[in-house]
């Protein structure tokens, strides 16, 4: 089997697990070992949180990360793991649409099947969303470079109306429309776990619909129920990861003692999952 063949029958799968009331759970991951301990945990595919690779690699989330850098992580997950990668690729990392275009063709060279392409602009004086106009067509560019590579590759349209306070229902669905309409597959709507929301969403988007989770957030039965068909951890499964690593930092410097690590991943089993050929 060819690369691009493999490639098309994994996209295929991926596609495939996005089912409204019976949702695709993705407990993001930012590197290799975060991507094996996800895939061992059961899950049936892998994403990336953009905020934590960027992180990792470096740098703050937000359109900071060069392209090549981070494009050269997703390809590390995407070798590590058995399961269907999809890439948080922010806005695209390129400033124009034929720009967006690249990065999926680089996407794809890199084994993921899936991308979220988000609608908002980062930078000094910019405002908080893309014009929609403008983002369809970096969507379509999307699309167009996965089509002329022959693979089904699932466009997760994110849109930051309730994340950015720009905008509620109505303004989300009229996104949501044109995304879908310029060849997004789904649509990822962070910022809102309302019940009543969610509903809406779901009822208005011809589409599966994916929401944010974490805490407090209603659970992954409760949000099934409603019709959703994708749920993601985002970065706050790194936030955590992170946090930990400063208590423990803080307890050894501080007290001198050691009791924060307690708990943790045994070294030997790490180690050995870590050594198993992806």
């Amino acid at each position: 089997m060819t690369k691009t063949e493999q490639l098309r029958e994994t996209a295929r799968a991926f596609r495939a697990l996005h089912v409204p009331g019976r949702p695709l759970v993705l407990p993001n991951a930012w590197d290799a070992a975060s991507a094996r301990i996800v895939e061992e945990a059961g899950a049936a595919a892998v994403a990336t949180t953009s905020a934590g690779l960027a992180w990792a690699l470096g740098a703050a989330d937000g359109d900071r990360l060069d392209r090549e850098v981070a494009l050269a992580a997703v390809a590390r997950i995407a070798a590590a793991v058995g399961v269907p990668v999809s890439a948080d690729i922010e806005s695209g990392y390129a400033p124009n649409a034929q720009g967006v275009g690249d990065t999926v063709r680089a996407v794809l060279a890199a084994g993921a099947v899936g991308v979220n392409i988000e609608d908002a602009l980062y930078g000094e004086g910019a405002g908080p969303l893309r014009p929609v106009d403008e983002q369809a067509e970096r969507i379509a560019a999307v699309r167009a470079a996965a089509d002329a590579a022959d693979v089904p590759l699932f466009v997760n349209a994110r849109i930051d109306t309730f994340l950015r306070g720009a905008g509620g229902r109505e303004e989300t669905l009229e996104r949501a429309a044109a995304f879908l309409a310029a060849g997004a597959d789904g649509v990822f709507v962070p910022g809102t776990v309302d019940p009543a929301t969610v509903k809406a969403l779901v009822e208005g988007i011809d589409g599966p619909l994916n929401i944010l989770v974490g805490p407090g957030a209603p659970s992954v039965g409760e949000l099934a129920a409603l019709g959703v068909a994708r749920l993601s951890a985002g970065s706050s499964i790194a936030v955590a990861a992170y946090a930990l690593v400063r208590r423990a930092a803080r307890e050894l410097l501080g007290t001198g003692s050691y009791e924060t690590p307690t708990g943790g991943l045994d070294y030997a089993g790490l180690n050995t999952l870590m050594r198993r050929v992806g």
